[in-house]
């Protein structure tokens, strides 16, 4: 959900449609000796998803998609700022208010080999999930159950059980992950570069997957990722907003296909450069540079992105710019206030 604060308002629906709201959330990591230096990998980030939307989160490694999910699920306290889910702040949950979150609101990570133990049979897993959070009774309504989800993901039951995790492929590995999540009964999915692993050949497959399931589980999806293709692709099924991330900024955040198809900030352009064109007679040159983040480049005042942008100014390198609005959209760049963008 395309949300920003001024003031003391949120720009968005009315909280009774929203899930999870992120608001001004701040993570700061010390390193060296007796912590000595910080930097910020998520620096006042703000969005909202409601219910049955999906939100995506995009950016290269070192932007803080990652730190910013783990904030989402609880894992990890925001230095500043709030997670607040239905209105309530996940880190004061407690007793059965935590448990409830836990099991709403539910994670699938990039790695499925990191979510099953190679010593445990992946249905131990699934049944574990169900007992755990009362969702059956008994083993029997477990095991029917587990039956139930494994279908949903394409899968033979038959061809599940009693087996080991290194019996899979990676796509069938992810498959049971995102089912080991499902088994308790979601509001909420947050996927880590969930397709990052996975063969070329069965990441639609799994994105589809996520349409299917937001609609028949009538659940909301926050999905990260690197890739813009996977992105546009999800996003234009669901009807997704974008959040494009730079070290630990938002600096564009918009429906998917207005800022995929159209980008106004220059490091989403740079990103949409970086990708081939699917034009054999045009060669695929490497105009779009896009080298690592240094710690050096986290500590800079300014704009975060001056160093790499074609269109820098002197105000750039001295002055952060605010997220200015223009045609639907949040964009962090002084540019926009040459064209008319209110802050």
């Amino acid at each position: 959900m395309f949300q920003e604060r001024r003031g003391q308002g949120v720009i968005g629906l009315g909280k009774e449609k929203t899930l999870l709201d992120l608001r001004g959330v701040t993570r700061v990591f010390r390193t060296g000796l007796y912590l000595g230096a910080a930097f910020r990998a998520v620096d006042d980030v703000s969005f909202c998803i409601r219910e049955k939307t999906c939100e995506i989160v995009a950016g290269e490694s070192g932007s803080g998609k990652s730190t910013l999910a783990k904030m989402a699920l609880g894992i990890l306290r925001p230095s500043a700022g709030e997670v607040l889910y239905k209105g309530r702040n996940i880190f004061r949950l407690r007793g059965r208010e935590k448990k409830e979150f836990k099991r709403e609101v539910q994670p699938v990570f990039q790695d499925p080999y990191e979510t099953f133990s190679p010593f445990r049979k992946v249905t131990d897993y699934l049944e574990a999930t169900v007992l755990n959070f009362g969702i059956a009774k008994s083993k029997k309504e477990a095991i029917r159950l587990i039956d139930d989800r494994l279908r949903r993901m394409g899968m033979d039951p038959q061809e599940v059980h009693g087996k080991f995790p290194h019996e899979f492929s990676g796509g069938q590995l992810q498959r049971l992950s995102i089912a080991r999540a499902l088994m308790a009964n979601p509001r909420l999915l947050v996927a880590d570069e969930p397709v990052s692993m996975v063969d070329a050949s069965v990441r639609v497959d799994i994105l589809a997957l996520f349409v299917e399931l937001m609609a028949d589980f009538n659940m909301s999806v926050i999905y990260i990722t690197h890739d813009l293709s996977t992105a546009y692709y999800l996003g234009v099924q669901t009807n997704a907003e974008i959040v494009i991330m730079y070290r630990g900024e938002c600096v564009e955040k918009g429906s998917v296909e207005e800022v995929l198809i159209n980008p106004l900030h220059p490091y989403s352009k740079m990103l949409l450069d970086a990708l081939p064109e699917p034009n054999p007679q045009r060669k695929w040159t490497s105009r779009a540079r896009l080298p690592s983040l240094t710690l050096k480049e986290f500590r800079k005042t300014g704009c975060k992105f001056a160093e790499r942008c074609q269109y820098a100014a002197r105000t750039c390198f001295e002055k952060r710019p605010p997220s200015f609005y223009v045609d639907n959209r949040a964009v962090r760049c002084w540019i926009m206030e040459e064209k008319g963008g209110t802050p």
